[in-house]
């Protein structure tokens, strides 16, 4: 019995030792992907923050802003959600997360919305219970360029002006720190602007060629296409960052059970040899 009970654990800690070797490898690869995610995505930012601070100069210096993209100007009845997750698991509740907000919101809306999902996981999760995927992109989030972002908002920009869809909401996961990710809700259309009082007071003179109407309808498109990528990039950053804590905690997790394997090893060899101690005394007791 006690051989064949160290069998089995000297089994199961060649198992758990595999397994460690795995997760830590894993753990590796995402620690330096997140390093190069990282990179991209503070780069992203920058170009982020200067548009955005273009629309909101442009709204501050002038009155003639058209009131196409602005909060306000429409009843919302059709919105629009882009959904944006992973195509791999192994990466702890980054893509039920993301799913559970969108599903939230999915179901607080009347009308039939339009969902638009970047990334496998949240495709496959919708399609299954029942919902119309209006468009998919299927690439994994981190290999999605610029230009491939642009191909993903055109549609959709298409559709806000027609006005097939009232409301743009985009669904990803925001990057805090290496060990905190959040889920964000954002409404890109229709978007508001709030007057900066500093910006109002200096009346500063600002002209816009062609016209100021024409500047902004070509900024809010820019602003949109620069919003996806940046929230894909940031996505991809939070997913290495989950996958690279995930695969620490289950490093851990196994170097743990490896470590009670081996005591429960110990003290079943200590039984084996202290049994055949003692038959071996009773033995020569008999022959005695």
């Amino acid at each position: 019995m006690a051989a064949s009970s160290m069998q089995d654990i000297k089994r199961r800690i060649k198992s758990v030792t595999s397994t460690e070797h795995i997760t830590n490898a894993m753990k590796l690869v995402s620690a330096g992907k997140l390093r190069k995610a990282k990179a991209t995505f503070e780069k992203t930012s920058e170009n982020f923050n200067y548009i955005t601070h273009t629309i909101a100069e442009i709204f501050n210096n002038s009155s003639e802003v058209p009131e196409h993209y602005l909060e306000g100007n429409r009843e919302i009845k059709t919105t629009c959600y882009i959904i944006c997750t992973s195509c791999r698991g192994l990466c702890g509740g980054f893509n039920s997360n993301v799913i559970k907000e969108a599903e939230r919101e999915i179901q607080l809306d009347w009308e039939k919305p339009v969902i638009v999902t970047i990334g496998t996981k949240g495709k496959e999760y919708f399609e299954k219970r029942g919902y119309d995927i209006y468009s998919e992109y299927s690439a994994p989030p981190e290999s999605i360029s610029f230009l491939e972002s642009r191909e993903i908002s055109r549609p959709i920009i298409e559709m806000y002006n027609k006005g097939e869809i009232d409301e743009v909401v985009l669904i990803y996961t925001a990057f805090v720190s290496s060990l905190e990710q959040e889920v964000r809700n954002v409404t890109l259309l229709p978007f508001s602007v709030e007057k900066d009082p500093e910006v109002v007071r200096h009346e500063k003179q600002v002209d816009y060629e062609p016209s100021v109407e024409a500047v902004f309808n070509y900024l809010v498109p820019k602003y949109v296409e620069m919003m996806i990528y940046s929230a894909v990039v940031e996505s991809a950053t939070c997913e290495h960052a989950a996958r690279r804590m995930a695969m620490e905690n289950a490093t851990d997790n196994a170097r743990e059970m490896l470590d009670n394997l081996s005591l429960h090893y110990n003290r079943a060899r200590q039984s084996a040899i202290t049994n055949e101690i003692i038959e071996i005394v009773a033995g020569s007791d008999i022959q005695k």
